[in-house]
C-alpha cells in the first residue's frame, strides 16, 4: 500500500479496495512500523467496517494487534447500523493509568526509598494468577461490575474526591452483569486490588519538568514531587469477557450480511442484541478495572502514609482500551458514534462538558507512561483534537515479548536500572526482560510527534525512582 506523507507528523492510506474511509497514522518516518508488522494492513481492515466515518486510525505509539492495531481508533455511526467490534477494545478491557501525587520530593525518596519499595512490593499482588488487595465474595464482585470505583469508595476505599478525579466519575452507567458469563466472573473473582503481568506496572517516579506550571499546579504537580503512577486493567474477567463476545458475534454476523476482512474484527451492530450485549459486558468490565486501580492507589497511599506520614492524592485515572457511545461533529453533522479506543487514550479540550468543574480550565489529564526505566508524561487535552479527541497511550512495542527474552539478560537489566537510581521489585526475570527498554519505541519522540501532530499538549515530564513489576 501506498503512504502518502502529508506533513511531518501525518500519513494518509487512501481508500482501496473495501475501504469505505481511507486511514490516518500519526507517525514520524521513524515511528512508522517495520515491514512485516502487519499493523499498517490493520488500518486498512478496519476501514473496512459497516458505519466508520472519519478515518481509521493509528496513534504514533501503533503497532500490530489482535484485529485493530494497538494504537487503533474507530468511529461509527449508530443511525446507519454502525458497528461495535470487541477486537476495537481489546482483550484487557479498560487496561488504564491512575496517577497519584504525594506532598514529598526526591530528596524525601532518597530518605525512605527501600523501604518504601519493600512496602510497595508486599502491598501489590501480581503476576498472572489470584491473589488481590480486596478479597470481594461474588455478591461484592456484582457490586463491583455495576458501580466500579464507587463501590470500593463506598466501602471506605478511597474518598469522592477520587471519584471526580476518575474517568466517568469511576464507573460506566450501562454495565449489565448478566452479560458476563460465570466463567469471567470466577476468573475476576480474587484479582480486585492487583496487577497481573505483562507490561502492568506500579511506578514511584519524580516530576522532572514542567512545562505548563499553570495547568500543572490545577493537577496538582509541581517540580520534584514524588507520584505514583499505576498501569493495569480488567484482568481474567476482561479477558474471557472479549473471548466470549467474538465467538458469539462471529457466530451472527451472517444474520445482520456482515463480512470482515479478518475474523479477529468479528463485529454486530451497535443497536443489535449482540452489540448491546457485548457493551453491557464491557461496561462491566471497566467498572471492574477502575475499581482494581482505585484499590491499588489507596494500599500504595497506606504505605507511604505509613512510612513517610505522607499519603496520595489522585491526579487522574484514564482507560485505553474501552469503546464508548459519543457526540461528535462529523462533516458539518452532529453524530451519536461508536468511538472504539484501542491503546489510545481520551483527550478531552478545556471546556470539554464531560470534564469535572475542577479540570474544565485546564482540560482532561492525558497519562502517557515509557517503559521500565524511561520518563513518562502528562499532557492534556487541546481544541479541535482529531480522531474524536483521541491519542497515544504509551511507547508501543518494537519487539514481541519473546524476542525481548532472547535478546535481554535480566540480571544485567536490573543491574543497569539499578545503576540508574532506580529500584526493581520485580516477581520474575523474565518479566523484567519481557517489558525491557528496547523492547519499545522512543517515548520521548512518540509525545513529540503526538504534540506535533495537534492530538495533545505536553505538562509535565515524569522519570521513574523505583518500580513493582507484574
Amino acid at each position: 500500500m501506498e503512504l502518502v506523507e502529508e506533513t511531518p507528523y501525518r500519513f494518509r492510506i487512501d481508500r482501496h479496495g473495501d475501504m469505505r474511509v481511507p486511514g490516518v497514522v500519526f507517525a514520524s518516518h521513524r515511528l512508522l512500523p517495520s515491514a512485516g508488522d502487519g499493523a499498517l494492513e490493520q488500518v486498512v481492515n478496519v476501514a473496512t467496517l459497516r458505519g466508520i466515518v472519519g478515518a481509521s486510525y493509528a496513534m504514533p505509539d501503533m503497532h500490530w494487534g489482535y484485529g485493530f492495531p494497538i494504537g487503533g481508533v474507530a468511529a461509527t455511526d449508530v443511525a446507519r447500523g454502525g458497528v461495535v467490534s470487541p477486537g476495537g477494545v481489546g482483550f484487557d478491557i479498560s487496561c488504564g493509568v491512575r496517577l497519584l501525587a504525594a506532598d514529598l520530593d526526591r530528596a524525601d525518596f532518597r530518605r525512605f526509598g527501600e523501604r518504601i519499595m519493600d512496602g510497595l512490593g508486599r502491598a501489590t499482588p501480581r503476576g498472572p494468577g489470584r491473589g488481590a488487595v480486596w478479597q470481594l465474595p461474588r455478591a461484592g464482585l456484582e457490586h463491583v461490575l455495576l458501580e466500579g470505583s464507587r463501590y470500593a469508595v463506598a466501602r471506605g476505599r478511597g474518598t469522592q474526591r477520587d471519584l471526580e478525579r476518575c474517568e466517568d466519575g469511576g464507573a460506566l452507567d450501562n454495565a449489565d452483569p448478566g452479560q458476563v458469563s460465570a466463567r469471567a466472573a470466577a476468573r475476576g473473582l480474587g484479582q480486585v486490588g492487583s496487577l497481573g503481568s505483562g507490561n502492568h506496572f506500579l511506578e514511584v517516579q519524580a516530576v522532572d519538568e514542567i512545562y505548563d506550571r499553570d495547568v500543572a499546579e490545577t493537577f496538582g504537580l509541581h517540580p520534584d514531587q514524588v507520584c505514583v503512577m499505576i498501569h493495569c486493567g480488567s484482568r481474567g474477567l476482561g479477558h474471557q469477557i472479549c473471548t466470549d463476545h467474538v465467538r458469539a458475534m462471529d457466530a451472527t454476523m451472517a444474520d445482520h450480511s456482515l463480512t470482515v476482512p479478518d475474523r479477529q474484527l468479528a463485529c454486530a451492530p451497535v443497536d443489535s442484541r449482540a452489540g448491546r450485549a457485548y457493551l453491557g459486558a464491557m461496561a462491566a468490565a471497566a467498572n471492574y478495572a477502575r475499581a482494581n486501580r482505585q484499590v491499588l492507589g489507596v494500599a500504595a497511599s497506606d504505605v507511604l502514609r505509613e512510612i513517610t506520614g505522607h499519603g496520595l492524592e489522585l491526579v487522574y485515572d484514564i482507560s485505553h482500551n474501552m469503546a464508548k457511545i459519543e457526540q461528535h461533529e462529523v462533516a458539518g453533522r452532529q453524530l451519536t458514534l461508536c468511538v472504539h479506543r484501542k491503546g489510545a487514550t481520551r483527550a478531552l479540550p478545556p471546556g470539554h462538558p464531560d470534564l469535572p468543574p475542577s479540570l474544565r480550565n485546564a482540560g482532561q489529564p492525558v497519562l502517557i507512561p515509557g517503559s521500565m526505566g524511561t520518563a513518562s508524561y502528562v499532557l492534556t487535552g487541546i481544541p479541535g483534537g482529531e480522531a474524536f479527541f483521541s491519542t497515544c497511550h504509551g511507547a508501543g512495542r518494537t519487539q514481541s515479548r519473546h524476542q525481548a527474552v532472547k535478546s535481554v539478560d535480566a540480571r544485567a537489566l536490573r543491574r543497569d536500572l539499578e545503576r540508574g537510581g532506580i529500584l526493581v521489585r520485580g516477581s520474575s526475570a523474565r518479566g523484567l526482560a519481557e517489558e525491557a527498554p528496547t523492547a519499545y519505541k522512543d517515548v520521548d519522540e512518540v509525545v513529540a510527534v503526538a504534540e506535533g501532530a495537534g492530538l495533545c499538549r505536553r505538562v509535565a515530564r515524569l522519570v521513574p525512582l523505583g518500580v513493582v513489576k507484574g
